[in-house]
């Protein structure tokens, strides 16, 4: 069950970071990015990659509170009614 929540945290997060990413560097080019005042020294693949990683982490820490609210995330204890939850 850890298995299949993680995959349904990080699947999603996975999607919508690439069509982030997308959206974001088709407006700015990583050229044209400045980090406290200076150009980074990384090529332009650099960029993409850790903006797609920085943005896959946020998309997954969004995912992942959805799914620690949602109903029947915890075990249901000793004679207590089963939650029929999404998870």
């Amino acid at each position: 069950m850890k298995y299949r929540l993680l995959i349904w945290i990080m699947w999603p997060s996975f999607l919508v970071a690439g069509l982030a990413e997308g959206l974001l560097f088709s407006v700015i080019h990583p050229s044209e990015l400045l980090f406290f005042g200076h150009h980074p020294d990384i090529s332009d693949e650099g960029i993409y990659t850790l903006g797609f990683f920085v943005i896959w982490m946020f998309c997954a820490f969004s995912s992942a509170l959805t799914a620690y609210i949602l109903p029947g995330i915890e075990a249901p204890k000793d004679g207590d009614p089963v939650d029929r939850g999404l998870i």
